[in-house]
């Protein structure tokens, strides 16, 4: 199964991807790498997250490495009025007043789907945060795909998209691989970096 969105309509894909692509070398903006084109289901988590901006600077990345980015939120983001919309957006809608929780909910989607690309902010918020939620790894882990690291760091512009990360499951030992990946990234807000 396989969800149509924004980033599937044949005839927009094309004209959001060229407005992409002109607007980061507009705002200065460079994207570095991207996923091997044979992947077809990860979890992208794209840090630090300090600004409302970091939304449309991911979004104009993920039309330009042409993929189809997906992202959750709770169910009341879906009501049915707006819910199509908000689906054709990417939207994935989660249920949190399930026994099961939001990572079996989105293991789940990852079954049921030959292509998902899951965006996340591992912060969880855009606020200046020492730990970050685990929910990406977790959700990884237990669909059995790699994460993609997406670094944007204001200072030189440049969202680096280059490493394919497989979690082991000894999640003390990889959070440090990953942080370290993002050491060094000032966000769009650095005084919440």
């Amino acid at each position: 199964m396989q969800t149509k969105t924004v980033f599937t309509v044949p005839i927009l894909r094309p004209i959001l991807r060229f407005l992409s692509v002109w607007g980061l070398r507009l705002s200065g903006w460079k994207l570095v790498g991207g996923p091997p084109p044979e992947l077809n289901k990860m979890v992208i988590i794209a840090a630090p997250h300090t600004s409302n901006w970091d939304f449309p600077l991911m979004l104009a990345c993920v039309f330009k490495m042409r993929l189809a980015g997906n992202w959750m939120g709770k169910d009341s983001l879906f009501p049915p009025v707006f819910g199509p919309v908000m689906r054709w957006l990417g939207g994935i809608s989660i249920d949190r007043s399930k026994a099961n929780n939001m990572v079996d909910q989105m293991v789940e989607q990852f079954a049921m789907r030959d292509k998902l690309c899951l965006i996340m902010t591992p912060e969880g918020t855009r606020g200046q945060v020492r730990e970050w939620k685990s929910g990406f790894y977790r959700i990884a882990l237990a669909a059995g795909v790699p994460i993609v690291f997406a670094a944007d760091d204001s200072v030189s512009k440049t969202v680096k998209c280059d490493r394919v990360f497989w979690p082991t499951g000894d999640y003390e030992k990889d959070i440090i691989e990953i942080r370290s990946y993002f050491a060094g990234c000032v966000g769009i807000k650095a005084d919440r970096t």
